[in-house]
């Protein structure tokens, strides 16, 4: 057996790892190339016991970068013990790098009026597709109350105007903490935060925007792009920056449309696009799939 079967784990063909007291963990980690990095982590799996059950790395040769992603199986899958365990490793290589236990992530929606977002992500949530916790519902209107409330979320009206904005993205704070929400979630959130809470949720909040080629803003957007004769319609979802709707952006959707459809139809598609990417964004943030490249995202699907 030469050295280098002995050091590579062995990929999982067996997913009942209950039964042998296994737990899922996943790694994440990026750092400069250079040759050995996957020989190094395959060691620390070695000696840890693991089953490799997914493996994706990312070779970015324009900034030469490692990006990497590692699902794995352990009876030692506390996600502080394997940080400090792996500490040693990720400075030999300058790794940035995280662990996760399988945790599944708190998430807290924020809706304004619009529907759709926030019905399709209940709806995948009650399914058992998205692998979140819907803690509540923060909104500045009263309108989805009921839909919220139906689905057995607490509900958080936060009014917002020019002069009760500060106060109002106090109160939204303090509520994140009190639901201990790992994510917040935009789902159709018709008011622009504010630069500091933008920092404040950096790399914890994502949106879904409406997306045109040409763009359009304001008011009516379908309305506008049907003006226009639009040949495709989408919607963009990233993460929130203070750089209003151009955060890193984790996914898109298009959909090919033409000049038979009404506003109305353009608007129904639109809306699809919007939940579908959003709610891959969030499905894929909360497994740990997304991973932040200065303005850019390497997606691990």
């Amino acid at each position: 057996m030469n050295a280098q079967t002995i050091l590579e784990p062995r990929v999982a063909t067996d997913t009942r790892t209950a039964d042998r007291g296994q737990h899922a963990s996943v790694l994440t980690l990026s750092c400069p190339q250079r040759p050995g990095i996957v020989h190094a982590v395959s060691r620390f799996l070695v000696e840890l016991g693991a089953d490799i059950t997914e493996h994706q790395q990312f070779d970015d040769r324009v900034d030469n970068t490692l990006f990497m992603r590692t699902a794995f199986t352990a009876e030692d899958a506390d996600a502080e013990a394997l940080t400090r365990r792996f500490e040693a490793t990720a400075q030999e290589f300058g790794m940035t790098y995280t662990f996760s236990d399988g945790t599944r992530p708190r998430v807290l929606i924020m809706v304004s009026k619009f529907a759709h977002c926030l019905h399709d992500l209940i709806f995948r949530w009650q399914s058992g597709s998205l692998p979140v916790d819907l803690v509540a519902v923060v909104s500045n209107h009263e309108d989805l109350r009921p839909m919220a409330e139906a689905a057995g979320l607490p509900f958080i009206h936060i009014p917002v105007n020019a002069a009760s904005k500060p106060a109002a993205e106090q109160k939204l704070l303090d509520v994140v903490d009190e639901f201990d929400a790992d994510l917040v979630v935009l789902a159709r959130y018709m008011q622009v935060l504010s630069d500091d809470l933008c920092k404040r949720l950096s790399g914890r909040a994502i949106n879904i925007h409406h997306s045109f080629l040409p763009g359009f803003k304001g008011a009516r957007p379908y309305h506008q792009a049907h003006a226009r004769g639009v040949k495709h319609v989408g919607a963009t979802a990233h993460y929130v920056t203070a750089d209003l709707d151009e955060g890193p952006i984790i996914e898109q959707e298009v959909v090919r449309v033409d000049h038979r459809m009404t506003p109305e139809e353009l608007a129904t598609v639109g809306r699809d696009t919007e939940a579908l990417a959003l709610s891959r964004a969030v499905r894929w943030h909360a497994e740990n799939r997304v991973m932040l490249s200065g303005h850019r995202t390497v997606v691990f699907h």
